[in-house]
């Protein structure tokens, strides 16, 4: 078949595109057509209504030789590009916090092996070129394990964006100098509730602030990473915006960026917090950080693969990577078929964690 017999096949939107506030982006290329772009309307109107063209004119032979554009009958469901990968190590928190699934359900103590660690990170690193951050933690403290400065060294060894997201209470000097050493990793996030220390205990069930703290001071005016964010976690409310303003004028001047963050309800799995208005109807897609199905990965200390980081109870196992290679467990039947869900190319069940999510993209039935 040459190639202009193929353009005057029916063409459509990859139904995989997200329709966010900049433009279109696709998750299989990394790509986005920004809303100034002069083909930005006929291919928003084609992603919305899910409509084929037939003959391509110019324009629209560049969105199908870029990926906006599909010919008939091509499956994407077992196509990934990751950017990111969550590589939780173990299973141990350090605290109980009141927005976080650990203090309703916690776990017991799991530790993934270190000769499976190992063989993980050197099938992460055949997708370097692609990922932006991989992570020590999901719903742990990475800094509890005694191996962590050993991990990060392997990750850095491997040309790995190191992203370190941690509550600080375990992130002594000895750890912060040895990152510094071996670093910069690319990026770390220490999230806090404020400096009320009796509220703070009361949100995390731990009393933790002044270490946490202490940590914070030794921290905050040495490298460790590229990017350095203090997380200020909250409700958006006046509270919230009063411990923003108060952490931020602690830390003028540092390595540190303030930043707040909305606690959220883990898409369903907490009674407060940021959710939906009502359970999302017609489903199509996943903006939470990029596609969680398309270009994340999570893994739990025994290698099992998971759909998505709201997914606490482990409901969607998308593989077993002690026995399947990463580049199986990404291409497999099973995330196939959450794609295709997640996506609205085959209906999802009503209780479907996606419906439940504020990070679910959507349309009108």
């Amino acid at each position: 078949m040459t190639a202009d017999s193929r353009l005057r096949g029916n063409w459509s939107a990859s139904p995989y595109l997200h329709l966010i506030e900049s433009g279109i982006y696709n998750p299989h290329t990394g790509r986005t057509l920004p809303v100034d772009d002069p083909r930005y309307t006929m291919l928003r109107r084609l992603v919305e209504e899910r409509s084929a063209l037939t003959d391509l004119d110019g324009d629209q032979r560049g969105l199908a030789d870029d990926g906006w554009l599909v010919a008939a009958g091509e499956d994407l469901s077992r196509s990934y590009r990751l950017r990111y990968v969550s590589l939780e190590t173990h299973t141990v928190c350090t605290q109980a916090c009141s927005f976080c699934p650990v203090s309703i359900a916690p776990r017991k103590p799991e530790y993934m092996q270190t000769e499976l660690f190992e063989r993980l990170v050197a099938e992460i690193s055949t997708h370097r070129d692609t990922l932006e951050g991989v992570t020590l933690n999901n719903y742990n403290e990475p800094t509890a394990d005694r191996r962590f400065v050993d991990q990060v060294r392997t990750l850095l060894d491997h040309e790995l964006p190191v992203a370190v997201l941690s509550n600080g209470s375990t992130f002594s000097p000895d750890k912060v100098d040895a990152l510094v050493a071996m670093g910069p990793i690319t990026y770390l996030s220490v999230n806090i509730s404020g400096l009320d220390r009796e509220r703070y205990a009361a949100e995390r069930q731990r009393d933790h602030l002044q270490m946490v703290l202490e940590h914070l001071d030794y921290m905050k005016d040495r490298p460790i990473a590229e990017t350095m964010d203090l997380v200020v976690l909250g409700h958006q409310d006046e509270q919230h915006r009063a411990d923003t303003a108060a952490l931020a004028e602690r830390f003028a001047g540092s390595r540190f960026n303030v930043r707040d963050f909305e606690i959220m309800d883990r898409a369903g799995y907490l009674a407060f917090g940021l959710k939906p208005d009502r359970p999302h109807n017609l489903l199509r897609g996943c903006d939470n950080l990029g596609s969680r199905p398309i270009e994340h990965v999570h893994i739990n200390p025994e290698g099992r693969c998971i759909l998505c980081c709201e997914d606490y109870d482990e409901y969607h196992v998308i593989g077993d990577l002690t026995r399947q290679s990463l580049h199986e467990v990404m291409t497999g039947d099973e995330i196939a078929r959450l794609r295709r869900m997640v996506y609205g190319l085959e209906e999802a069940p009503e209780d479907f964690i996606c419906r439940k999510c504020v990070f679910a993209l959507c349309g009108a039935r």
